[in-house]
Parts: structure tokens; C-alpha cells; sequence
């Protein structure tokens, strides 16, 4: 498989730490963010194709952080992690189109796996935006339109 460009945020700095070690035993690389604020930035810069986002963090929550990042970049997918969510927030969570929507404690190859799964939608999701456009360009706009699934 390609390198998964993966971003991993929270506020809790050992728990982070841990999880990107985990990661990297199976051969994916991770960054971390200990912010949302943190998070934004790093997607500015470095766009990653998988963003593992906890829900609760002072400053900017993971809630808008997964706003801001849908309404800019809406190709990235987000999997919320998190131990403080709840039925409101799982449901504004996929509103918002989260790619996954996890409670802690994940076990970690679980957590691979939905990676793995978000980084595949996101390439899917690539092609179909190529291919709908052209389709488009040539008229074919219900192809287009079901490309898209819309």
C-alpha cells in the first residue's frame, strides 16, 4: 500500500505518543497534533490523506476541527477517537461526514484496519471527482451526478 499520510490529534500527549509508536510498528508512519489549532496548521501545510481526531480538547474541539477541515479540504477523512462522545456528537459527526466514528479504547488493530479503509474511500473518492468531471465535460451529467453519489 501507498504511505498513508496520517495525523493523529489529541491533547493527551503520552496517549499520542503511544499510539503513533503503535502505528509505526505497522508500518504507518503518523504525525501528531496535540490541538486542534495545532491540527488546522498542519493541514494547511501538509494536507494528510487520514486525520484520527479525539472529540474533546481545550481550545478548538475536535467537532470544529472536523467543520473547518470538511468545508476546505473535504478529500481528507477524519475518524473521530474518542472517551467522552455521545449519541449528539456521533450524529453530528457523520452529519458532518466523519469517515469513522470510534470509542475508546480502540484496539489498535482495529484501528489499522479503519485507516487502512478511510485512506481507500479517500482514493475512491479521487478517482470518482476525476472521472465525474469528465463525464460532465461531455455531458453526461446523471454519470457524473452517480459518480459522485449524489
Amino acid at each position: 500500500m501507498d504511505d498513508i499520510k496520517i495525523l493523529l490529534v489529541d491533547d493527551e500527549e503520552d496517549f499520542i505518543k503511544t499510539l503513533s509508536e503503535r502505528l509505526d510498528l505497522r508500518d504507518l508512519g503518523s504525525e501528531t497534533a496535540l490541538s486542534g489549532e495545532q491540527a488546522l496548521g498542519y493541514v494547511g501545510d501538509n494536507e494528510p490523506d487520514v486525520m484520527v481526531l479525539d472529540l474533546k480538547m481545550p481550545g478548538i474541539d475536535g467537532m470544529e476541527v472536523l467543520r473547518r477541515v470538511r468545508k476546505t479540504y473535504p478529500h481528507i477523512q477524519v475518524i473521530i477517537q474518542t472517551g467522552h462522545g455521545n449519541d449528539l456528537d456521533e450524529a453530528e459527526a457523520r452529519r458532518l461526514g466523519v469517515f469513522d466514528y470510534l470509542k475508546k479504547p480502540i484496539e489498535i488493530e482495529v484501528l489499522v484496519e479503519r485507516i487502512k479503509a478511510a485512506y481507500q474511500a479517500k482514493n475512491n473518492l479521487l478517482d470518482n471527482s476525476a472521472g465525474a468531471v469528465a463525464f460532465a465535460e461531455a455531458g453526461e451529467y446523471e454519470t457524473a451526478q452517480n459518480l459522485l453519489g449524489k
